[in-house]
Protein backbone atom coordinates (compact mmCIF):
# COMPACT_ATOMS: atom_id res chain seq x y z
CA UNK A 1 0.00 0.00 0.00
CA UNK A 2 3.08 2.32 0.72
CA UNK A 3 4.13 2.21 -3.08
CA UNK A 4 0.47 3.03 -4.02
CA UNK A 5 0.03 6.05 -1.55
CA UNK A 6 3.81 7.36 -2.19
CA UNK A 7 3.09 7.34 -6.17
CA UNK A 8 -0.40 9.18 -5.41
CA UNK A 9 1.69 11.72 -3.33
CA UNK A 10 4.02 12.39 -6.06
CA UNK A 11 1.20 12.55 -8.95
CA UNK A 12 -0.40 14.80 -6.64
CA UNK A 13 2.33 17.10 -6.45
CA UNK A 14 3.01 17.18 -9.69
CA UNK A 15 -0.75 18.27 -10.65
CA UNK A 16 -1.33 20.80 -8.02
CA UNK A 17 2.69 22.20 -8.84
CA UNK A 18 1.78 22.13 -13.02
CA UNK A 19 -1.61 23.67 -12.43
CA UNK A 20 -0.15 26.70 -9.61
CA UNK A 21 2.74 27.13 -12.63
CA UNK A 22 1.11 27.36 -16.05
CA UNK A 23 -1.80 29.58 -14.21
CA UNK A 24 0.32 31.94 -12.17
CA UNK A 25 3.08 32.48 -14.05
CA UNK A 26 3.10 30.89 -17.55
CA UNK A 27 -0.28 32.02 -18.59
CA UNK A 28 -0.47 34.80 -16.06
CA UNK A 29 -3.60 36.96 -17.72
CA UNK A 30 -2.83 35.22 -21.54
CA UNK A 31 -5.70 32.60 -22.23
CA UNK A 32 -3.43 31.08 -25.10
CA UNK A 33 -0.10 30.11 -25.40
CA UNK A 34 0.80 28.70 -29.07
CA UNK A 35 3.83 26.86 -29.10
CA UNK A 36 3.20 24.50 -32.02
CA UNK A 37 1.29 23.86 -35.35
CA UNK A 38 -0.20 21.06 -32.74
CA UNK A 39 0.21 22.25 -29.17
CA UNK A 40 -1.28 25.22 -26.64
CA UNK A 41 -1.16 26.05 -23.26
CA UNK A 42 -4.99 27.34 -22.57
CA UNK A 43 -7.20 28.48 -19.94
CA UNK A 44 -10.03 26.44 -19.71
CA UNK A 45 -12.18 25.92 -16.63
CA UNK A 46 -14.11 22.43 -16.10
CA UNK A 47 -17.04 22.33 -14.13
CA UNK A 48 -18.46 19.03 -15.61
CA UNK A 49 -15.85 15.80 -16.26
CA UNK A 50 -14.42 14.03 -19.05
CA UNK A 51 -14.67 16.24 -21.28
CA UNK A 52 -16.47 18.71 -19.87
CA UNK A 53 -19.65 16.84 -19.87
CA UNK A 54 -22.18 18.25 -17.08
CA UNK A 55 -20.37 21.35 -17.27
CA UNK A 56 -24.03 23.49 -16.79
CA UNK A 57 -24.92 21.87 -13.38
CA UNK A 58 -23.31 24.76 -11.52
CA UNK A 59 -22.94 24.63 -8.43
CA UNK A 60 -24.69 20.95 -7.70
CA UNK A 61 -22.42 19.39 -10.28
CA UNK A 62 -19.54 20.68 -8.14
CA UNK A 63 -20.70 19.58 -5.03
CA UNK A 64 -22.28 15.94 -6.64
CA UNK A 65 -19.45 15.86 -8.73
CA UNK A 66 -16.98 15.99 -6.10
CA UNK A 67 -18.82 13.67 -3.51
CA UNK A 68 -18.25 10.85 -6.95
CA UNK A 69 -14.79 11.02 -6.66
CA UNK A 70 -14.87 10.89 -2.75
CA UNK A 71 -16.70 7.17 -3.79
CA UNK A 72 -14.20 6.48 -6.23
CA UNK A 73 -11.32 7.53 -4.25
CA UNK A 74 -12.50 5.61 -1.12
CA UNK A 75 -13.06 2.09 -3.72
CA UNK A 76 -9.59 2.61 -5.23
CA UNK A 77 -8.34 3.21 -1.50
CA UNK A 78 -10.13 0.19 -0.13
CA UNK A 79 -8.96 -1.94 -3.27
CA UNK A 80 -4.82 -0.25 -3.12
CA UNK A 81 -5.19 -1.97 0.28
CA UNK A 82 -5.39 -5.46 -0.54
CA UNK A 83 -3.54 -5.49 -3.86
CA UNK A 84 -0.56 -7.56 -3.92
CA UNK A 85 0.84 -6.88 -7.70
CA UNK A 86 3.30 -4.32 -7.51
CA UNK A 87 2.39 -2.83 -10.99
CA UNK A 88 -1.18 -2.37 -9.63
CA UNK A 89 -0.32 -0.71 -6.77
CA UNK A 90 1.65 2.05 -9.37
CA UNK A 91 -1.39 2.00 -11.18
CA UNK A 92 -4.09 2.51 -8.53
CA UNK A 93 -1.69 5.51 -7.03
CA UNK A 94 -1.71 7.25 -10.30
CA UNK A 95 -5.46 7.08 -10.19
CA UNK A 96 -5.58 8.59 -6.91
CA UNK A 97 -3.34 10.85 -7.10
CA UNK A 98 -4.75 12.19 -10.43
CA UNK A 99 -8.38 12.20 -8.83
CA UNK A 100 -7.46 13.64 -5.37
CA UNK A 101 -6.00 16.86 -7.43
CA UNK A 102 -8.66 17.45 -9.95
CA UNK A 103 -11.03 17.67 -6.42
CA UNK A 104 -9.04 19.82 -5.31
CA UNK A 105 -9.43 22.11 -7.83
CA UNK A 106 -12.89 21.83 -8.02
CA UNK A 107 -13.28 22.20 -3.69
CA UNK A 108 -10.79 25.11 -4.32
CA UNK A 109 -11.70 26.84 -7.45
CA UNK A 110 -15.30 25.37 -8.19
CA UNK A 111 -13.87 23.79 -11.57
CA UNK A 112 -10.88 22.10 -12.57
CA UNK A 113 -8.08 24.12 -14.51
CA UNK A 114 -7.19 21.74 -18.10
CA UNK A 115 -3.93 23.80 -19.83
CA UNK A 116 -2.71 21.29 -22.48
CA UNK A 117 -4.81 21.66 -25.59
CA UNK A 118 -3.68 19.23 -28.41
CA UNK A 119 -4.72 19.49 -31.95
CA UNK A 120 -4.65 18.88 -35.72
CA UNK A 121 -5.90 22.33 -37.22
CA UNK A 122 -8.70 23.07 -36.21
CA UNK A 123 -10.06 19.58 -34.54
CA UNK A 124 -8.82 20.33 -31.16
CA UNK A 125 -8.56 17.59 -27.98
CA UNK A 126 -10.52 18.90 -25.23
CA UNK A 127 -7.75 20.30 -22.86
CA UNK A 128 -6.60 18.73 -19.84
CA UNK A 129 -4.09 18.23 -17.60
CA UNK A 130 -1.30 16.15 -15.82
CA UNK A 131 -4.15 15.04 -13.64
CA UNK A 132 -6.01 13.81 -16.38
CA UNK A 133 -3.12 12.13 -18.05
CA UNK A 134 -1.85 10.30 -15.13
CA UNK A 135 -5.69 9.04 -14.65
CA UNK A 136 -5.29 7.48 -17.74
CA UNK A 137 -2.24 5.75 -17.93
CA UNK A 138 -3.28 4.14 -14.48
CA UNK A 139 -6.47 3.35 -15.84
CA UNK A 140 -4.58 1.65 -19.01
CA UNK A 141 -2.12 -0.12 -16.90
CA UNK A 142 -4.64 -1.79 -15.04
CA UNK A 143 -6.81 -2.35 -18.35
CA UNK A 144 -3.48 -3.54 -20.45
CA UNK A 145 -2.88 -6.26 -16.87
CA UNK A 146 -6.27 -7.77 -16.78
CA UNK A 147 -6.04 -8.49 -20.34
CA UNK A 148 -2.51 -9.79 -20.64
CA UNK A 149 -1.25 -10.53 -17.32
CA UNK A 150 -2.24 -13.86 -15.74
CA UNK A 151 -1.68 -13.53 -11.74
CA UNK A 152 -0.85 -16.91 -10.04
CA UNK A 153 -4.01 -18.50 -8.86
CA UNK A 154 -4.50 -17.92 -5.04
CA UNK A 155 -3.85 -21.16 -2.97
Amino acid sequence: MILGLSVAALVLAADQLSKYLVLNFILENRSMIIYTSYFNLVRAWNTGVSFSMFNDWGMWGVVLLSLLAFGIILFLLLWLRKEQSRVLQVALGLIIGGAVGNVIDRIRLGAVFDFLDFHIGEQHWPAFNVADSFICIGAGIIIIHSLFIKDKPAI
